[in-house]
């Protein structure tokens, strides 16, 4: 069984649309793969409720319980490699995570930004979107690599933004598409490895 590690910080609504999507889509039948875990680095987060309501594990490897960056990473792996993951999925999951801990999953660690990279990588990108005067705006899936938000594109998907656009309207439309991409970007990754 191809394993998927999601992790997430807030409210996990990516995380529930691959969730979704696996089950609708019969991951396990189709590709032999499964949403085996969520793990949150904030014991409060909403998506550990929504997890649970999906019916998925869950686990919590607070960061303020580590002394540094480098122990909650070594934390956070030995939480991960206990389900033997075969891709690992950052999903909203709010923390710069070190080098060692990239290169130990070089090539099956993905994450999902909102822009269309490599335009606006890090924070405040709608709001960076509209004050350059984009006419488009999105969502990148990529894979992650030691330098932020510039990893190799797996997929995007572009929504315009409209006169009037505020952070937050822009935000809305991005995020309904990103609960598209994301699963299906996934399932692309694991339609190539069938």
């Amino acid at each position: 069984m191809k394993n998927i590690v999601i992790l997430i910080s807030g409210s996990g609504s990516n995380m529930a649309a691959i969730a979704q999507a696996a089950r609708r889509d019969d991951w396990a039948g189709r590709h032999g793969a499964r949403v085996a875990a969520v793990l949150s680095n904030r014991p409060q987060a909403a998506g550990l409720a929504l997890a649970r309501d999906l019916d998925l594990p869950t686990q919590v490897v607070d960061h303020q319980q580590h002394a540094d960056r480098e122990a909650f990473d070594a934390a956070l792996a030995r939480a991960i490699d206990a389900h033997q993951p075969w891709l690992v999925v950052l999903a909203g999951f709010m923390r710069i995570l070190t080098p060692g801990f990239v290169q130990r999953y070089a090539g099956r660690l993905v994450n999902i930004h909102p822009s269309l990279l490599p335009a606006f990588p890090g924070l405040h990108t709608h709001r960076r979107a509209i004050e350059a005067g984009c006419r488009v705006h999105g969502a990148t899936v990529h894979q992650v690599t030691a330098e932020l938000d510039h990893g190799p594109i797996l997929d995007q998907a572009v929504v315009p933004v409209l006169p009037g656009d505020t952070e937050a309207s822009l935000a809305d439309r991005v995020l309904t598409q990103e609960h598209l991409l994301y699963p299906r970007a996934i399932e692309a990754l694991l339609r190539r490895k069938d």
